[in-house]
């Protein structure tokens, strides 16, 4: 059977553009190096078009290994979309770093990780791209080299993610040994609920510590708060979307599909952590008087959010997973574009910084406020919609859940509130206005029109995620 390189164009795509703007930011001037930003938009805007025009091609290469559907061609789409986002929103601040090939580079790899990820159909795949996604996030932890918090970032991001991938590395080399293959859904044939080993458990218990590392689950959290903190704000704005999104597309085909026979023994496991993660990450945010890290504990509340499901492991759970990953991009990075752009300026990240916002950028403040009210679950922003899709995956077996999840939200309206408190009713520091350049204001009003269209009318997202959701299982 011929090879068929369409099935992969995308990632064909995003490879040259890495390799392209890696060598272009080793050979152009200094000066010229600020182009490398527009160059990757475009790129990834191609990649981008590609993977929507593919849509209905589906298909299989390497045997099985690497598998084309539209659940891949969906989270591809939120790899790019996100991508794109945070290089257009964040050009300011890479420029202020001055690492710009560095930067531009490891970001698209970064991405080609991510949508390797996303097909992955075999045990080598997907560790090969978890792999180069990490490490691309590990370099652009550290990528300011002048600032000390980034190279500390970096270096316990490097320790932590080598001791995460050993542990799901682990756990698949234990799933294998008992099952005999490392096809994801060959496996699913082979595993009989009556029939489940303390070896095969023991595999479970690795794959669910090594990916709970990757989206920020408790007690596996514990990284993200000095690492968002730390790292460059465009690289925390895309950890905390596109490898928290990569993970959980990951976690549906290994536990959903490959490991279902098993869903008695690990549901009531992911349920207990996903509980576990809402409310320690919901609590812990309250005190915070960094908005990076108040939003590094959000992000690990929201990763409870989404866990939720995978507990019900049916194509409900999947579609709740997908549909609110996707409205998470606009939120999250709608806030991280606002707190690049004010670090810019007051070159501060703490919250009482952010007194009088709204009087020197009521964009800023604008698009801040809606993007945490929508992270907070109050309708009718896109984030009510989002969890009320994963809340009622659960409601008829795990009620507790559903309403541990709704006090939650109502909790964290406490902390974001805060913020905008800060915001509006607060006196500004100094009075001069922060100008927005247009690409900004581009990236802004996108995020803030996508999180409200989303909540007022998410049909159109709603029957994506079901037509996605509907070939998962058809492998």
């Amino acid at each position: 059977m011929p090879f068929d390189y369409s099935l992969i164009t995308t990632e064909l795509i995003v490879a040259a553009l890495g390799l392209a703007v890696l060598v272009l930011g080793l050979i152009a001037p200094e000066n010229r190096q600020k182009g490398l930003g527009p160059i990757t938009v475009l790129g990834l805007a191609g990649a981008l078009a590609a993977a929507v025009l593919m849509w209905n091609v589906q298909g299989e290469l390497f045997g099985g290994m690497f598998v084309v559907d539209k659940f891949a061609y969906f989270f591809k789409v939120l790899f790019l979309s996100a991508a794109i986002l945070v290089t257009m929103g964040c050009t300011q601040y890479v420029s202020n770093m001055g690492v710009h090939g560095e930067y531009y580079s490891m970001m698209i790899f970064a991405v080609l990780g991510m949508c390797v990820m996303a097909s992955a159909a075999d045990f080598i795949t997907l560790y090969l791209g978890l792999e180069l996604m990490t490490i691309s996030f590990i370099i652009l932890a550290a990528v300011n080299r002048t600032d000390g918090r980034s190279v500390e970032a970096g270096m316990k991001y490097l320790i932590l993610a080598g001791l995460s991938s050993a542990a799901l590395l682990y756990g698949l080399s234990l799933v294998y040994g008992m099952t005999g293959t490392i096809m994801i859904y060959d496996t699913a044939q082979l595993i009989v609920a009556e029939n489940i080993s303390p070896v095969l458990i023991l595999g479970l218990a690795m794959l669910v510590a090594g990916l709970g590392f990757k989206v920020s689950v408790v007690p596996f959290h514990m990284w993200s708060p000095d690492i968002y903190q730390g790292a460059p704000t465009p690289v925390t704005a895309f950890l905390a979307v596109g490898s928290k999104a990569a993970s959980f597309a990951v976690l549906l085909r290994l536990f959903a599909a490959g490991l279902n026979g098993m869903a008695g023994t690990w549901a009531m496991l992911v349920a207990v952590l996903a509980a576990l993660t809402m409310v320690i990450g919901n609590l812990l945010a309250i005190p915070q008087t960094n908005i990076k890290r108040m939003l590094a504990y959000s992000s690990i509340a929201q990763a409870g959010y989404i866990l939720v499901g995978l507990v019900s492991a049916n194509e409900a759970g999947i579609k709740g997973v997908m549909f609110y990953s996707f409205l998470y991009v606009f939120a999250t990075m709608g806030a991280f574009v606002v707190v690049a752009a004010v670090y810019n300026k007051v070159k501060s990240d703490e919250i009482e910084d952010y007194a009088g916002l709204a009087q020197r950028a009521p964009l800023l403040a604008a698009v801040l406020t809606i993007s945490m009210l929508s992270m907070a679950g109050i309708p009718p922003l896109a984030g009510f919609v989002g969890k009320f899709y994963l809340f009622k995956t659960v409601i008829a077996d795990y009620f507790w859940l559903a309403l541990l999840g709704l006090i939650m939200s109502m909790i964290s309206v406490y902390y974001y509130l805060r913020v905008c408190l800060v915001m509006y009713r607060d006196e500004p520091k100094e009075n001069t206005p922060i100008e927005i350049p247009g690409n900004i204001a581009v990236v802004l009003m996108v995020a803030m029109l996508g999180t409200i269209i989303l909540g007022i009318y998410p049909g159109p997202l709603s029957e994506l995620t079901n037509t996605a959701a509907e070939t998962f299982f058809l492998h």
